[in-house]
């Protein structure tokens, strides 16, 4: 199985066991494995101005490229490299590209979490 299928698979099982918590969180919440593999609740992909979570996750960019102001990509980027290589969660502030083209700023909670040996990113989202 290649490298790609099986990120799939995780990210799959994954929002299964998770799912109570995209469906019920009063937060937006998208979860990164790598830029192949991200999942949203309604609540992210309605944030930037999708109609649904399948139609955000078939955007074609890079996830920083497609979702992240550029003035936000460095602290996001950072946030995640320490999350991702030390397991240290964080709090930061990150402005979010639209579907539109417009803006919005929230603030965002990034957790490391383990599935199945792979290490997630899992944010949660706040509007200002």
């Amino acid at each position: 199985m290649d490298e790609h299928k099986h990120h799939v698979e995780i990210l799959h099982s994954f929002f299964h066991e998770q799912q109570q918590i995209f469906d019920a969180s009063g937060q937006a919440i998208y979860a990164f494995l790598d830029d192949g593999c991200i999942v949203c609740n309604k609540k992210f992909a309605t944030l930037l101005g999708y109609s649904s979570p399948e139609e955000w996750a078939k955007v074609p960019e890079t996830f920083t490229e497609a979702f992240v102001a550029p003035n936000s990509r460095a602290t996001l980027v950072n946030a995640y490299r320490n999350a991702m290589e030390s397991m240290v969660g964080s709090t930061i502030q990150i402005s979010w590209k639209k579907k539109s083209g417009g803006t919005v700023d929230a603030n965002v909670m990034l957790v490391p979490i383990c599935h199945q040996g792979h290490v997630f990113a899992f944010h949660f989202i706040s509007q200002h």
